[in-house]
């Protein structure tokens, strides 16, 4: 590389390797890999080399008078290059950022404000900026560096050593390779629908990368995140692989069907995972580590509870329902060319109704549905047989509103083997259909539906889910409902307690050891969700299903009109306000204040509950890349 610059440049090298000797007190030479950092702010000279390395940084001294400037330039060269001219440097800057505003234009056809384009282009490049290759063999790390001191003999028993066929080398979407440069298998889904805006390979090679036999464990488990691959993340990606499957149809005019054989056939082995580990009764409700959105919840749901026994989950299970609506309907239309595969959405197709019949089992003291409230409630199960529900008004009570797949007509016409048995199972089993789905109703132009949820419950939990004394923040849907602000949920049992407040930022609590920093901050990719889900809704009901938006507001809307105005909600935390200012930089006057920097937005880990500002990571481009899907015109 070559820099521009008048002042002299320094390369400093260092070597990308744990500085054990800080760590451990092991006499071993360096320089190790923040050496440039100690060089810089310790002024170590010891701390890097400046002729090799694994590692490198240029230095460059400038002396700026008071509200001064300058602008350095860098540029790689061929290493047989002596000489690196930066005469045509401007130019060619200027061609690129020319290119990339084009092909974000070809992309923005139909968005007209120029703040919104802003917003979208600003999400996809930084999501873009976020791939990074990823390597890690557990089996190697396990073992240690045989150049360096020897890993402690707990490591063997102790995280990840049951996954040591896990050996990744490959260029991975991260989550934000700033603050989080390692991926998660849940994020993961979500880059990859925002990724197929503009690259559909890319993501469609990103969902197949979990599957491969270097990622996925024997027994079928995806791995999460690399400080505990085992955890349970929320099984999204079957969802994923269909929107990426539909995208990039839309795009191509080309159905891929060998992408989507692929998938299945793997997730086949992860639901079977999911089935036999986490369905701890057998019960088809569902309990697993980090479903609970970060533990919004009572306990940190990653490890054992405290009191002993399991939890019935309303999201794990839900999340479960919309996993199997998903494969059946992958399997549907690869039923199309092969018949074998109407046998395999038959097959989920009764997986869904077995989940939704277990989790509407009110009164029977293993249902989540609570008649009283009209909402759904994580079940505690404890060791003396005792259930109790844990009554917190949080938005993992909403996630069963996801799992909903509307059936055109010509699919179920041209699947006769499918229909028939759907048919069969309908008719000798109507208490299943009832919970589901009024399935002789036909819906708008003949569709089908298959929800957890229709009609009244649908209406009840979206009752609360637009009440802006509950949910509905200016800016998106809130992870717990605002009734917690003054009436915290207050857990009290054999010597454990613990209570639920709405926050809208940062949570001043941990709960039971559990990170608790989410209580009540809203979530881009959870809302992105629900939202997908009122439209799917919309397909079959059309504008005769009303609801009232706000609640309380008297105003009757379509559940199109109410998506698109949740959408509009979401996407206000990061375009311009009446006021000249973008809520979700409200934490960095001094960049809205700069002229220079005041467009350059960032995309946080979640956003505050009531005034939008962007709250933890500031570079979380992954999920809240989901606003880049929110921005994108709907087709029809």
């Amino acid at each position: 590389m070559r820099l521009a610059a008048d002042q002299p440049v320094t390369w400093l090298f260092c070597e990308n390797e744990t500085n054990v000797r800080r760590l451990y007190s092991v006499d071993t030479p360096g320089p190790f890999k923040d050496g440039i950092n100690d060089f810089l702010i310790e002024s170590d000279v010891e701390a890097v080399r400046k002729d090799c390395g694994t590692k490198c940084a240029a230095h460059v001294q400038i002396e700026l008078a008071p509200f001064g400037s300058s602008t350095v330039k860098l540029r790689f060269r061929l290493a047989d290059t002596v000489t690196v001219s930066f005469i045509d440097f401007d130019t060619i800057f200027s061609e690129r950022k020319e290119e990339a505003d084009e092909f974000y234009k070809a992309l923005q056809r139909g968005i007209e404000d120029a703040d919104s384009c802003l917003v979208q282009g600003q999400a996809l490049a930084s999501l873009i900026w976020s791939k990074q290759f990823y390597y890690f063999d557990v089996r190697r790390w396990l073992e240690g560096d045989p150049t360096q001191p020897p890993p402690p003999s707990a490591r063997r028993q102790g995280r990840n050593s049951e996954w040591q066929h896990l050996s990744n080398a490959h260029i991975v979407s991260m989550p934000d390779k700033w603050e989080y440069p390692w991926y998660a298998s849940w994020d993961l889904g979500f880059q990859a629908v925002s990724f197929a805006l503009v690259d559909p390979e890319f993501a469609k090679s990103q969902i197949l990368l979990l599957l491969l036999d270097r990622y996925m464990h024997p027994n079928g488990q995806n791995p999460a995140y690399y400080w505990a691959f085992g955890d349970a993340n929320p099984p999204v990606h079957a969802w994923a692989a269909w929107r990426v499957f539909e995208m990039d149809k839309a795009l191509t005019g080309r159905a891929d069907h060998a992408f989507l054989e692929r998938v299945l056939h793997k997730l086949l082995l992860n639901f079977g995972w999911w089935v036999n580990r986490e369905d701890a009764g057998g019960r088809n409700l569902f309990q697993g580590g980090f479903l609970g959105l970060d533990n919004i919840e009572i306990f940190n749901r990653s490890a054992p509870l405290p009191t002993g026994g399991n939890l019935d989950q309303a999201d794990g299970t839900a999340w479960m329902a919309s996993y199997a609506l998903h494969m059946m309907r992958i399997s549907l239309e690869l039923a199309c060319a092969n018949v074998a595969y109407q046998d395999v959405a038959t097959k989920f197709f009764e997986h869904f109704l077995y989940i939704a019949e277990a989790m509407s089992q009110a009164g029977h003291g293993s249902g989540l549905w609570d008649e009283q409230d009209s909402f759904f409630y994580d079940a505690l199960c404890l060791p003396s047989g005792e259930t109790m529900p844990l009554r917190v008004r949080s938005l993992v009570r909403l996630i069963p509103l996801i799992a909903v797949q509307v059936l055109e007509p010509e699919v179920i016409r041209s699947l006769p083997i499918f229909a028939e048995r759907l048919d069969w199972f309908l008719v000798n089993r109507p208490d299943l259909a009832r919970l589901i789905s009024n399935w002789s109703a036909t819906g708008e132009g003949e569709t089908r539906l298959l929800a957890l949820l229709r009609g009244h419950r649908m209406k009840s939990l979206l009752k609360r889910m637009l009440d802006e004394a509950e949910f509905l923040s200016t800016y998106g849907i809130r992870a717990v409902s605002k009734f917690h602000e003054k009436n915290p949920y207050v857990f009290d049992h054999v010597g454990h307690h613990a209570e639920v407040r709405y926050l809208p930022g940062e949570s001043d609590s941990r709960l039971f050891g559990g990170n608790s920093n989410w209580r009540g901050p809203i979530w881009m990719p959870i809302n992105y969700r629900l939202i997908e889900a009122l439209f799917e809704f919309h397909r079959y009901y059309g504008d005769r299903f009303m609801v009232e938006y706000p609640s309380g507001s008297g105003a009757m809307l379509s559940l199109h009109q109410v998506a698109t105005l949740l959408s509009q909600r979401l996407v206000k935390t990061s375009t311009v306000g009446t006021d000249g200012r973008w809520p979700v930089m409200a934490a960095y006057p001094q960049l809205q204040g700069d002229l220079e920097s005041r467009d350059l937005l960032l995309f946080h880990e979640y956003y505050h509950g009531d005034s939008g500002r962007g709250v933890g990571a500031s570079h979380q481009t992954g999920w809240s890349a989901t606003v880049a899907l929110l921005l994108q015109p709907r087709p029809g």
